[in-house]
């Protein structure tokens, strides 16, 4: 019994294992418990093994490659058209050993502990400013109960309930107190926030393609990290339109019998990066839009008779093609030459 190609189904303990030969028979179906995993693959001649790009696919991809196998992650979407029918771990395994074999599928490259580390970072982040935007409009909303509202934006905010704690007579003593414990809160998540921006910030600093990427209008230091650490291999891509496709800022295709209908943007793929570029490219057109530049003249002629929502995605998609091509050609961003 020899396995050329495997197919495992990744869980939290409970793993399942299919594996043909060369001839496509099936030679292996097994379950494995977490602790049986690194003695059963140690001992496994090396060998092809295709898993689901889900949780925790990227370690164990690691560690196989680490024992001399050829592992390839999935997009688990990718997977689902190869399940025949029913839903088990076991068709599951099968299903994924039978799509690793097709010539065109598209696998996901394998990321390295420092890139998952700053994606981390990233995502820690994003949380940590999504519950202090919740605080901020809880406390907003109680301070508009009592006739007192601030203008947009966390200082104004701020200044407003420092000024509403310092009228002693202006609230009620148990207002006073929920009041305080807010303000902390926001206080201790924008600590927080400043110390991962840091940590950014210095990545930043040691990684070359993330300073190109900076360069690019719309792309601070926050998009450029998380596109220089998510985008592990930019040769995957064949296009800059294929990259901006996988991050869902083309069209979705209705077409059939020869007719092409192209719908909204498809959403699809890395949702935290395409709400990056989304909001890198609104504020390039609120800044920019007035300038004599080749950018600030192509916005200003789509707005002239598309809305300002659709030309934001536009030239996010814009920008994500610009990103693609200082990535692979490895070269410093040029503005008149690139948005030519």
């Amino acid at each position: 019994m020899k396995i050329t190609i495997m197919g495992l189904d990744l869980a939290k303990n409970v793993f399942q294992a299919h594996g043909i030969d060369e001839t496509g028979n099936t030679v292996l179906v097994k379950r494995l418990h977490r602790k049986q995993m690194l003695p059963f693959f140690s001992k496994l001649p090396s060998c092809l093994i295709g898993m689901e790009a889900c949780g925790t696919a990227h370690h164990w991809a690691r560690t196989l490659a680490a024992m001399g196998h050829e592992v390839r992650l999935i997009p688990p979407s990718y997977v689902k058209a190869y399940v025949k029918r029913g839903k088990s771990d076991a068709l599951d395994a099968e299903a994924i050993c039978e799509a690793v074999q097709r010539p065109t599928m598209r696998f996901v490259p394998v990321k390295t502990v420092e890139q998952q580390g700053i994606l981390m970072t990233h995502r820690a982040r994003a949380l940590l400013v999504r519950q202090r935007t919740m605080v901020a409009n809880a406390l907003r909303a109680h301070l508009a109960e009592f006739g007192l509202v601030a203008n947009p934006g966390i200082a104004n905010l701020a200044k407003l309930a420092q000024q509403a704690l310092s009228d002693e007579d202006g609230l009620p003593s148990y207002a006073r107190t929920s009041l305080d414990i807010l303000i902390r809160q926001i206080m201790v998540f924008t600590d927080e926030i400043a110390v991962l921006d840091q940590q950014l910030h210095a990545w930043h600093v040691d990684s070359e393609a993330s300073r190109r990427l900076a360069a690019i209008p719309g792309l601070g230091v926050v998009t450029a990290t998380a596109v220089a650490a998510t985008v592990t291999d930019p040769d995957q891509f064949r296009s800059g339109r294929q990259f901006a496709a996988w991050l869902g800022l083309t069209p979705q295709q209705h077409s059939t019998g020869g007719k092409t209908q192209l719908g909204g943007i498809s959403k699809q793929g890395d949702r935290y990066l395409r709400r990056l570029l989304v909001v890198g490219a609104t504020a390039v057109i609120r800044h920019t839009k007035d300038k004599a530049t080749p950018m600030a003249n192509w916005i200003r002629k789509l707005l002239e008779k598309k809305p300002f929502r659709l030309v934001s995605v536009a030239l996010a998609n814009k920008l994500a093609r610009i990103a693609w091509v200082v990535l692979t050609r490895k070269e410093a961003y040029r503005a008149h030459e690139l948005t030519a």
